[in-house]
């Protein structure tokens, strides 16, 4: 059986919390590059993990604060896959992975970083990807910062859009 061990997330599993929704702080928060929101939907997100498994990690949330898929209503649940449809192919464009991870945890027995608001998370993968780096050196490869895959993801989601796929 293979693993991926993710010693950096450890960071976030420990440290300190702002108060309330991390997920709804960032539906709130005007400035994208403060949120690391790529795109808003009427009823769904889409958002930079802020301690993602592989660059590019993304995931893609209802508006609404509910903490599981089967509250939502099917306008929402249909936006919510839309959008992790959409990141895939802005991601095929931005970082030509070889293929995807896409999952929703919830409950914190299934993994659940944040369990209160359901989200998908959508990663992408190149052959090769769980490389020594992580394992020996404590150390993750992520070749740019957070922000700037941000925008690059929104200039992507944005021209599939305008380009009516």
């Amino acid at each position: 059986m293979d693993h991926l061990w993710t010693p950096w997330r450890m960071e976030y599993l420990r440290g300190e919390r702002p108060p309330g929704c991390a997920l709804c702080n960032a539906l709130a928060e005007p400035c994208e590059d403060l949120s690391l929101v790529a795109h808003r939907g009427e009823h769904a997100f889409v958002v930079m993990n802020r301690y993602p498994y592989n660059n590019g990690h993304v995931m893609v949330v209802p508006n609404r604060h509910v903490s599981t898929l089967e509250l939502l209503d099917d306008e929402e649940l249909l936006s919510v896959m839309k959008l992790a449809n959409l990141s895939v192919a802005a991601l095929r464009n931005l970082a030509a992975p070889d293929g995807f991870n896409i999952g929703v945890n919830l409950g914190s027995a299934a993994g659940a970083g944040i369990e209160a608001h359901c989200h998908v998370h959508v990663v992408p993968r190149w052959a090769g990807d769980t490389s020594f780096m992580p394992v020996l050196a404590q150390t993750r490869v992520i070749p740019e910062s957070l922000s700037d895959t941000r925008r690059k993801l929104a200039e992507s989601i944005h021209g599939l859009l305008t380009a009516g796929g």
